[in-house]
């Protein structure tokens, strides 16, 4: 079995002065980085005091489940002689809040609207979005189901 692995670096850039003195006293910003990669501006979700034009980690994991579809879908297409011209996807999650504060992601809805070269193609571009949620390693991953609302249209 062959092991990937994958390593970031956090810094947490919101110290205001005074740290974590108080609940209020700081900012939620950090800077996630990867060798050889642009960084990402993060914070919390605004709900949580985080900067809203800022990724939090919840648009991080709806977006990486997205993307990891996409590229899993697209590579079965094109061994499956599906010709994709277009993908969007507008990716939903939900995350429920408990009284504790604590919460989990109950569910992840990607809604891909994927353009096919021909008609024909149709059936099996929207039969694939099936297998690759079996074969993402995000959505493999999660505790909560990753639904689909695919749509195909022909050019």
């Amino acid at each position: 079995m062959k092991q990937h692995h994958y390593k970031t670096t956090l810094n947490w850039t919101g110290n205001k002065g005074t740290g974590t003195s108080d609940y209020r006293a700081y900012d939620r910003d950090h800077i996630i980085s990867a060798e050889g990669k642009p960084d990402i501006p993060g914070s919390s979700d605004p709900s949580f005091r985080g900067d809203p034009s800022r990724y939090s980690p919840e648009d991080s994991l709806v977006g990486a489940l997205s993307a990891c579809h996409m590229l899993w879908y697209l590579h079965l297409c094109a061994v499956n002689n599906v010709i994709v011209t277009g993908y969007k996807d507008e990716a939903s999650g939900t995350m429920t809040e408990n009284n504790d504060g604590s919460g989990e992601f109950t569910e992840v809805l990607l809604r891909p609207r994927v353009t096919v070269k021909e008609a024909s193609m149709m059936a099996k571009a929207n039969e694939l979005h099936h297998e690759a949620n079996k074969m993402c390693f995000l959505a493999r991953s999660m505790k909560f189901p990753v639904k689909h609302e695919p749509q195909a249209i022909a050019q």
